[in-house]
């Protein structure tokens, strides 16, 4: 994985929420959780696995509605911040923080409903096998995100701490294939680069994001976003 050590980091973990989801990034945030719960609708008593949860941002949100929810992630200080916000959240389901790696699931076949992974396959150095490992722990469904190749992300992609895999649409389709799982849906979205929502305050990047939902409806802009939000089934 790229930027294990950057990313386990005590002080990245502390500043990670503040840094991406604060000002306008609050804006990336409530999209992306958007695109967790209308794939996997209806959360409730559903059986979740998230891989590199990080500091809990949907494992909280999925179990406050009902889910019982596993969030692993290799980083203890990711971890920690996780712990942290349930302290004073009342869930309906079940929540459980597991430090393990993503290559090697401790889990047996087949033992979740759903697995996802948000904000992970950027950093994956053999995306395949990883998605073949969560094949093999999911009985129905798994939903994931990628940065795409031809986007404004891959202007700057170079400067990011710990540099990100970009993706073509033909390239998933390929991992898709290989894993034998079966495409429902996909998303796309942000075609103005994260880094320019996350620098500017809520106020300047909400009519910016007006613009961009706008002009993301062009059919002519898919291969343009970003990310894609994937919504697949295991065969």
């Amino acid at each position: 994985m790229k930027g294990q050590e950057w990313y386990q980091a005590d002080d990245v973990a502390e500043e990670y929420d503040d840094k991406r989801f604060s000002q306008g990034g609050q804006l990336i945030d409530r999209r992306e959780k958007e695109a967790v719960l209308e794939a996997i609708m209806p959360v409730e008593d559903r059986n979740i696995l998230e891989i590199a949860c990080g500091t809990g941002r949907f494992t909280v949100m999925l179990a406050e509605q009902g889910a019982d929810v596993v969030g692993l992630d290799i980083s203890a200080a990711m971890l920690q911040q996780g712990r942290k916000k349930t302290k004073n959240v009342e869930l309906e389901g079940t929540l459980e923080f597991l430090r393990g790696d993503a290559g090697r699931l401790p889990f047996p076949d087949d033992h979740f409903d759903t697995v996802i992974a948000m904000r992970f396959f950027h950093l994956a150095d053999d995306p395949e096998a990883f998605l073949t490992e969560m094949r093999r722990v999911s009985s129905d469904q798994i939903v994931f995100d990628t940065f795409n190749r031809f986007s404004a992300r891959s202007i700057y992609n170079w400067a990011l701490p710990m540099g990100s895999r970009l993706y073509s649409k033909s390239e998933v389709s390929v991992l898709l294939a290989k894993t034998e799982l079966t495409l429902v849906d996909v998303e796309d979205d942000f075609l103005a680069p994260y880094g320019l929502y996350r620098s500017i305050p809520n106020g300047l990047a909400s009519p910016i994001r007006t613009v961009d939902e706008t002009i993301g409806k062009l059919p002519v802009t898919d291969h343009l976003a970003s990310v894609s939000y994937w919504d697949t089934r295991v065969r």
